[in-house]
């Protein structure tokens, strides 16, 4: 099995934290859109797995094995539908929403009372009509519903919920190591991160210790092979945070 991770292409979100954190804070939404930075981005990230996916095709850029993609999951944020939905066509993939895969703390806002308490809000997420009528190809699975994905009566994920999500996805992906499977998820930074420690059975840590960061659209590849002579699994890092599809100017984090 080979397995891309992508990171979403420059949301709104991503855009303020490059101004101040507290522009961040104060004006950061639940499920941003993709900027117009990003959106260029997901168009050059498409442009580039397709290049890829052609067997004998050469680039002074990088040498690269073809993409492949055999199954294209995605996070039911807008972010991640959107950055995608370039890739899906360039390949004609139908990508598969995979809920566990959404970003950290879910989908909510944070506000401060006059107390000095934390106000958490949650929100529902897109509906299964609204994903349907916006990303006709999507498949969805029956966790996306008509009262959303998420749930506002849910609020904000703990830490602890958001690593065991990561791990539940590195288990799944585990089961299908003796396949020839090529599985691209498009999903969100922390969760990558969260995920290849997963993966590498790495204890979760604080970021300021140890954080695997992607800048916008950065791909990873991890092979998973059965070692001669060894009854273990091997994994094998190809690459990490690729992002040479990418001029140095739209390079952000």
């Amino acid at each position: 099995m080979r397995l891309y991770l992508i990171r979403h292409a420059e949301s709104t979100n991503n855009a303020l934290g490059t101004i101040s954190e507290e522009m961040y804070e104060t004006h950061r939404t639940y499920d941003p859109e993709l900027t117009d930075i990003g959106k260029e981005q997901a168009q050059l990230v498409g442009a580039f797995i397709a290049e890829y996916t052609q067997a004998g095709v050469s680039s002074d850029r990088v040498a690269l094995e073809p993409f492949g993609f055999t199954h294209l999951y995605v996070s039911p944020m807008k972010r991640t539908l959107d950055t995608a939905k370039p890739i899906a066509e360039a390949l004609d993939i139908a990508p598969q929403v995979w809920t566990d895969i959404h970003e950290i703390g879910g989908l909510f806002t944070a506000e401060i009372d006059e107390n000095g308490e934390e106000i958490i809000t949650g929100y529902p997420g897109l509906t299964r009509t609204e994903i349907a009528d916006q990303y006709p190809t999507y498949q969805l699975p029956d966790t996306v519903t008509d009262a959303g994905w998420w749930g506002a009566d849910r609020g904000k994920e703990t830490p602890a919920e958001f690593v065991s999500r990561a791990v539940t996805v590195a288990l799944a992906l585990r089961q299908r190591i003796y396949t020839d499977d090529r599985i691209a998820l498009v999903a969100h930074g922390a969760f990558i991160d969260a995920l290849l420690k997963a993966l590498f059975n790495q204890s979760p840590s604080h970021p300021n210790q140890l954080y695997y960061g992607h800048y916008n659209t950065g791909i990873t590849r991890i092979d998973y092979e059965k070692w001669s002579g060894d009854p273990s699994d091997r994994l094998y890092i190809r690459y990490m945070n690729n992002v040479t599809h990418l001029p140095v100017d739209l390079r952000t984090r």
